[in-house]
């Protein structure tokens, strides 16, 4: 990408949100993990959670007869949450990739979070063109330049970057010219790392029953804890594993454009 470009990347985008999404997500876990350990520990007594086992073994013995109809539902659920901005899907995902496993929370939320992105995009192009313009009418030409400019490698840039609000990406992107086929599969490849990063951090959290068998000394295991500080450390190092890449891919002036805007500064 130019410098130009970069730069105008950084300052529609700085001017709409500092919000950063990877942290949201790493205190969403923090507090799955907090309230499961507190749960186990003052919930109670191993009849309280004895009973939320029971209803988790129920749900997974319900996604065993039925795996279609339980993967459909959490599919169109996401798209629901993506496709209008609701807030949620931070912690949705952590829910599949504790729900599912890692494999098929990733296509689960890979696939549910793209459609959902097409779903907004298309709404703002085709429904409420007006209200997304009168709001982001004065950032629309340095996006569209970019976008002229760059292509498709510059939704795959925003997309890379956690400090990018996807919700803004949508919007803004489904007021420029950019095709419908393009904007799905750059943002399937985009989203895709750390859409994996995130449900793999659900999928550290121990299962309620392994919490009623073994109390909140399961968390503790060695194999256990191996598994969350992972997901900590994954969490933790995507955004310095995306300014390595834009590095790699960039030259340094544009590098420092990319950091800042990670930075939110």
């Amino acid at each position: 990408m130019t410098n130009t470009t970069m730069t105008q990347t950084a300052s529609s985008v700085s001017k709409v949100t500092t919000t950063k999404p990877g942290a949201s997500k790493l205190f969403v876990l923090v507090l799955a993990i907090a309230a499961a350990a507190i749960g186990a520990w003052t919930l109670g007594d191993e009849l309280a959670l004895t009973k939320l086992a029971a209803r988790e073994a129920a749900f997974r013995q319900f996604q065993t007869d039925y795996p279609v109809l339980v993967y459909l539902v959490a599919f169109a659920a996401y798209v629901v949450v993506a496709g209008l901005s609701l807030p949620g899907a931070a912690a949705m995902t952590l829910l599949f990739g504790w729900l599912f496993g890692f494999w098929r929370g990733v296509l689960v939320v890979s696939f549910g979070s793209t459609a959902g992105a097409t779903v907004a995009f298309l709404l703002s192009r085709y429904l409420f063109q007006d209200s997304i313009t009168q709001r982001f009418g004065d950032r629309l030409s340095a996006f569209n330049e970019s976008l002229r400019r760059e292509g498709a490698l510059y939704l795959f840039t925003l997309r890379l970057i956690p400090a990018v609000p996807f919700f803004v990406i949508n919007a803004v992107m489904g007021l420029t010219p950019l095709r419908v086929r393009t904007f799905w599969w750059v943002s399937q490849l985009g989203m895709l790392a750390g859409t994996a990063v995130y449900v793999y951090a659900g999928a550290s959290v121990p299962k309620l029953q392994t919490l009623a068998d073994k109390g909140v000394e399961a968390i503790f295991t060695p194999s256990q804890m191996t598994q969350i500080l992972m997901a900590f450390v994954l969490l933790g190092l995507f955004p310095l594993m995306v300014r390595f890449l834009m590095r790699r891919l960039t030259r340094p002036a544009i590098t420092a454009e990319v950091n800042n805007h990670v930075s939110g500064r």
